[in-house]
């Protein structure tokens, strides 16, 4: 990274500093944005960011606008190039993260979503393993049911909704384990607090439905494609019971910031033998092959945020 970072703000690239906005705005007080989260994979032999399916990110962002009655004036292609803008801009040459935000802008008390202005920023930060992949997870499942869809729009980004999600979380965190798997209100299994999980039982791949008031994951479907054309594996949409998770010979987690991170216990119970399941890892090393780049199969999800080299466009200029 170049010492100066850049973020996209009221149209315009600004010093990421002066990117702020007032204790008055009506997103800050009341919840009333959404985001998406885009991963960009440093790939060192091509010295090249690939930002994974960019357009889809940020098309599923404009459904959420959409649901939640806010307006981006910018294209997706506009975006696009933003973001890989704010990428050479920063110079990064490791593993990023997007973070683009669409919010109610006006500095006004009072709920509701009519009448008042949205807007869109920008910004890129680094960004790790958000869970450990390699050794396991150890989950528990949730005392905090997932949002529903007739409660608020499960199926879009919205940030006051992740409250949900913290809660899951630091429940989980604060009894010993790393994540929490998070029930719909009539028992099903629906996602975890912020990944969409897949089980793997009898050699078909079992996923909850988006009728479980999850969140249309962009990784769930890249897994799901994955599966059926690289693994040859039947995939299915269905609704999943607790117990089940108990009995699964393997489960794993997946989203932009877990990608596929292998479940080993749940509820102090082993998945399968208690290791990562062999169905898991070959998923992970597709997965990882597709998103950095290296499978020709599946090149046209990722946009290189370099126009030629590696080198930043400012150090070019």
């Amino acid at each position: 990274m170049t010492d100066q970072a850049f973020a996209y703000f009221e149209g315009k690239i600004v010093p990421l500093s002066e990117a702020k906005v007032s204790v008055v705005t009506h997103a800050f007080n009341y919840g009333t944005g959404c985001f998406e989260g885009i991963r960009g994979y440093w790939n060192a032999e091509e010295e090249q960011v690939y930002l994974f399916r960019l357009a889809e990110h940020f098309d599923r962002l404009r459904n959420s606008a959409k649901i939640l009655r806010m307006t981006i004036r910018e294209s997706t292609e506009e975006l696009c190039r933003i973001a890989c803008d704010l990428v050479r801009r920063d110079g990064f040459r490791e593993d990023c993260y997007v973070r683009p935000i669409v919010y109610l802008r006006d500095e006004k008390v009072g709920v509701r979503l009519h009448g008042l202005t949205s807007a869109i920023t920008m910004f890129v930060v680094p960004f790790g393993p958000y869970i450990d992949v390699d050794a396991g997870t150890r989950c528990v499942v949730s005392s905090w049911r997932r949002v529903d869809d007739n409660v608020a729009p499960a199926r879009a980004k919205v940030t006051g909704i992740y409250i949900n999600s913290a809660l899951a979380k630091t429940e989980a965190e604060e009894g010993g384990y790393d994540e929490a798997i998070m029930l719909t209100h009539d028992g099903h299994v629906s996602e975890g607090s912020a990944e969409n999980i897949f089980l793997l039982r009898q050699g078909t791949l079992i996923t909850p439905p988006a009728s479980d008031n999850i969140l249309e994951g962009i990784t769930r479907g890249t897994v799901m494609q994955l599966a059926q054309e690289a693994l040859h594996l039947p995939v299915v949409e269905r609704s999943i019971d607790r117990s089940e998770l108990y009995v699964a010979d393997e489960v794993f987690l997946c989203g932009t910031g877990a990608q596929v991170s292998p479940v080993v216990e749940i509820d102090r119970r082993a998945v399968g033998s208690g290791r990562v399941g062999e169905v898991t890892k070959q998923l992970q090393r597709t997965y990882f092959d597709v998103v950095r780049g290296r499978d020709a199969r599946y090149r046209q999800w990722c946009t290189p945020a370099y126009v030629a080299t590696g080198t930043p466009a400012a150090v070019r200029a």
